[in-house]
This record gives structure tokens, sequence and C-alpha cells, in this order.
């Protein structure tokens, strides 16, 4: 179905969005991916990983190697991370190392530094109450009420607590990480050959708060498929971008996406995508 969009370009017209859109929910049946690629998708996510971060890095690097367009991931939004265990470590007479593991996979760690020295025992009793106040929960249940409860019931100086709760807080509410791979692979298409594409190729991939509300928005078992004029931002006009989610034992991951012109091979990208979640998901 792909020659349908090459017939259009080699006779001079370009086809508007909603040509793209139709092309896209209509025409598009049959897997478009080769044998050889499945095996290099299949060595690729068979690599051994540390932690999932990791292994986001893997898909999305594999998935721009394969299209030759940008592709670009994030970890999962806040709201939705459940909190599977907090250990506090003494460094030292004034410092802790905290790091939070959550159901995700995902882990996050800090260091917090005090103005007064801190024992052990206190190290013990933080490590209890927050395990017990908070496994299962939401991340964002790390507030304000957190922190005038472990203040009750520690009976500790606020100078001890104060700075555990911001710092964690801090780490919590931290932007997320944005992946990005092929980013030069852009400059390779015609397309960019106007400064204006360019441009706003570049702003995109720079600010990504964009790029960030896309991959954030869409259904967690679909691939979305955000066509360049169908989009309110100017700056979208001339990309479109395909996302899927990141999903392992039914856990989100996160989301990850492809950045290109509006006459991508959206048969290629889409089979590609579907491959690779199939083998995220240990399928």
């Amino acid at each position: 179905m792909a020659t349908w969009i090459n017939h259009i370009l080699l006779v001079g017209r370009i086809p508007s969005a909603r040509g793209y859109r139709f092309y896209v929910d209509e025409l598009i049946k049959e897997d478009d991916i080769s044998l050889e690629e499945i095996k290099y998708i299949q060595s690729k996510m068979e690599t051994r990983v540390n932690a999932i971060e990791d292994l986001t890095k893997i898909a999305t690097n594999t998935l721009s190697e394969i299209t030759h367009y940008t592709s670009v991931a994030v970890g999962p939004r806040t709201g939705i991370q459940n909190i599977e265990e907090v250990k506090f470590v003494l460094l030292g007479t004034r410092m802790l190392m905290a790091v939070i593991l959550t159901d995700t996979g995902i882990v996050k760690e800090t260091i917090i530094k005090f103005d007064e020295d801190i024992t052990e025992d206190q190290v013990n009793t933080l490590n209890f109450i927050f395990n017990n106040k908070l496994k299962g929960k939401p991340l964002e249940a790390i507030d304000k009420p957190l922190e005038e409860y472990i203040f009750s019931e520690m009976n500790y100086s606020l100078e001890v607590i104060k700075p555990v709760m911001e710092q964690l807080n801090k780490v919590i509410h931290e932007e997320s990480k944005v992946y990005l791979e092929g980013t030069n692979k852009a400059f390779e298409l015609p397309e960019f050959r106007s400064l204006e594409v360019a441009r706003n190729f570049i702003n995109l991939i720079d600010t990504k708060e964009i790029v960030l509300d896309l991959l954030n928005t869409g259904f967690a078992n679909d691939i979305n498929v955000y066509i360049g004029d169908e989009q309110e931002n100017e700056q979208l006009k001339d990309f479109s971008i395909v996302t899927f989610k990141h999903r392992y034992q039914d856990k989100d991951l996160g989301t990850i996406g492809i950045i290109g012109p509006k006459r991508m091979d959206y048969s290629k990208v889409i089979s590609v995508m579907k491959y690779i979640s199939k083998k995220l998901n240990g399928e």
C-alpha cells in the first residue's frame, strides 16, 4: 500500500493530512517487516540489562536503526507508579542516600544532606515508617500529610525530617528522562532542506515539552499516529509522530515514538513498532 503514497509524490502532488490519515487508518492491513529485521530485533531485545531504562534505550535505538527516523522515549508518569520499597542508607554522620523502587522497575535515588548529625537508629526508624506507610501506594503519596505523620511518629527534629521530604519530592517530580536516538538521520531527508522545517525540528528536540505532551497522551494498548496539520501546535505541521506504550507484564513503562516527515513509511514504522512492542512484553 506504500505505493499509493509514492505514486502521489511521483506525480508532484503532496497528500494532505487527511489523505495520510486515510492511508494510516484504512489502508495498512498487513505487516511490513522482513525476516532479517525480525531477527535483528530479536538479537537486540535479548541483550541482558540491569535496569528497565536500559531496555528502553535498546528499544529506542533499534527502532531508529531499522526505520531510519529519529526515535524518542519517555518513562512512565509519576502518578501511575506505585512504591515497592524505600531504602535509606547512612553515608556519613550528616549524609543519607535514599532509594525508591517502583512497581514498574524504575529506581529513583538521591543524596540528602543534613545540618545536624543523624544516627543509624534514626535511619532504621525512617526505613520502617516509610515502608510501613508507603509500600503499594503511588509515588505522589509522598506529600505534606506524610511529613506531618512522620514528624509525629519519630519525635525527631524537623531539621532531620524536612530535608528528607524536600529531597524525595524533588526527585519524584523531576522532569521525565527523554531518550533520543538518530537525530542526525532527520537531516538526510529531503524535507529538511527547508530551513523552516529544520529549525522547527531542532526546536522540537531541544525543548522536548511538545513531544513529551504527545508521548504522554493516547491509549495504553494502541499505536497512536499524530499527523502534521492535525496538531494545534504550528511547530508540528511538517511532522508526523507515531507512538506506542512500552509495557511489560501489563505494567506501563512509558512511551516510545518516532518523529519523521508526514510522508514517512507508516507501514514500516507501525509494523516494526508492533513487533518491538511484542518483544518488550515478552511475547
